[in-house]
């Protein structure tokens, strides 16, 4: 029996998982991965500096997505995970420089405990009189899709709207809600109100019954960081030839397979093919090969994103930094997302007497912040640390990251482009496609899609043989 070979061309979350399951379901196939960098997990990156662990993007994913944790399972990584410090249990919203604690009884991004919100300083007597309506309204009748905005705002109300879900929906995606897909990022939604008649009937009943325990907290982490996630799949593939720092110029047809060729010129030759890659750079690499499968690519937009660490003396802090941190509203008409207080939100995460503070910039439809320097992303920072928090000190240490494209955008429309790709795909056996452009941003998502595609492709192989 000859030996099959699949090339992935990606090397962050998506294509390592592919890879890891390809070595698993098949003897016979050698998988050879390609990624431009010189370091492997794309946007899973961690320093590790002086007792700082230190993000460069995602510092935990959901634990109710299976192939997260199940993935760690499989790898031995079960027993390190672990959950936010729950001592620290609160997560504010700023508004006008003030900043206020979500409400308790969030399902999600929406608020399904009235008499928590009676207290909230976030949502007027209005805005909560408006959403107690919200079991009374009739349902839409089910006729194409609708933006998170105008479905969140037809059922519960502008002002929780834009007070608590969108602050929350753009820590997910940077997006703008006006324009996000409901079908293409909570699906669910839109399933409940049709179900039961009211998006809160619906909510209050999936919610499994309290005496269930839940295996892992809502969010989980690793103790050195979401790198070791990384790190643990590298260390247990055997068989799959990893070419960091290389770059692939064009996929073309060759025989019953495809040639890859690398931008010096070197062909692979390889029986299928999985990409990894983002929408754009996918598209630059199917365009000799289906132009409109390119196209189809090409018309993904993407956001960028910057995320500034500050590392502070905790005693020079005028602030208790007593909780996981807060989010911003884009009706503050600000660049900024977020601002995690990360010692706070994890243990292990900075030495004794210093505070590590994460400050997310980047939203779509505004500047590109990963096209400032990096005097003006600390100065972006700081001013934030300082006009919310009032910490004047200097940092002791800083880190920056910078993630020009980083965020595929699943605008209105997101569903019907991926059936097109659908059936684009169906004409070119032996191409599979992975990771956050299609059907999920998180690193559960990604890690699904990785492993589909291996599940996919080693079964076409097996065929052919």
């Amino acid at each position: 029996m000859s030996t099959k070979r699949i090339g992935i061309i990606g090397g962050g979350i998506a294509g390592l998982a592919a890879a890891y399951r390809c070595e698993q379901l098949a003897d016979d196939v050698a998988v050879t991965l390609i990624e431009r960098e010189p370091r492997l997990g794309g946007k899973i990156l961690t320093e590790r500096v002086d007792g700082f662990v230190v993000e460069g993007a995602p510092d935990s994913f959901l634990s109710r997505k299976p192939r997260g944790v199940g993935l760690c399972e499989e790898l031995g990584l079960a027993e390190q995970l672990h959950g936010r410090r729950p001592e620290h249990e609160k997560t504010f919203v700023r508004r006008h420089g003030q900043l206020h604690r979500l409400p308790s009884g969030l399902t999600g991004m929406i608020p399904t405990n009235l008499d928590a919100l009676t207290n909230s300083t976030l949502i007027s007597p209005a805005g909560r009189e408006r959403l107690a309506q919200e079991a009374s309204l009739p349902p839409v009748p089910a006729k194409g899709d609708e933006s998170v905005a105008h479905f969140v705002t037809r059922r519960l109300g502008r002002e929780v709207y834009e007070q608590l879900v969108e602050p929350l929906m753009s820590g997910i995606y940077a997006g703008d809600g006006e324009q996000l897909s409901l079908a293409a990022t909570f699906p669910q939604l839109r399933q409940l109100e049709l179900k039961h008649g009211s998006l809160l009937k619906g909510l209050s009943a999936s919610q499994p019954a309290g005496s269930i325990q839940a295996a892992y907290p809502p969010f989980v982490s690793l103790p050195g960081g979401m790198a070791t996630l990384v790190e643990a799949i590298q260390a247990r593939l055997s068989r799959t030839q990893l070419c960091t720092g290389v770059t692939v110029e064009s996929i073309r047809r060759q025989g019953d397979g495809y040639a890859i060729t690398l931008a010096d010129g070197h062909p692979i030759r390889v029986d299928a093919v999985i990409l990894a890659t983002p929408a754009f750079v996918t598209a630059r690499l199917l365009a000799d090969l289906d132009p409109v499968l390119a196209d189809l690519h090409a018309q993904i937009p993407h956001t960028s994103a910057a995320i500034i660490t500050l590392a502070f003396t905790a005693s020079d802090l005028p602030h208790p930094l007593d909780g996981y941190g807060y989010v911003i509203p884009q009706v503050e008409e600000t660049d900024l997302l977020a601002c995690t207080w990360t010692s706070s939100k994890w243990d292990g995460r900075a030495p004794v007497g210093s505070a590590l503070i994460r400050v997310y910039a980047g939203r779509y439809g505004r500047r590109d912040v990963t096209q400032l320097d990096d005097a003006e992303l600390l100065a972006l920072a700081r001013a934030e640390v300082e006009s919310t928090l009032g910490i004047a000190a200097t940092p002791v240490r800083t880190w920056i990251h910078r993630w020009p494209n980083a965020m595929p955008q699943y605008l209105l429309g997101h569903t019907e482009r991926l059936a097109q790709i659908e059936q684009r795909l169906a004409q070119n056996p032996g191409l599979f496609l992975a990771g956050a452009a299609y059907r999920g941003v998180g690193i559960p998502d990604c890690i699904e899609s990785g492993e589909r595609v291996a599940r996919e492709s080693t079964k076409l192989l097996a065929g052919r043989a």
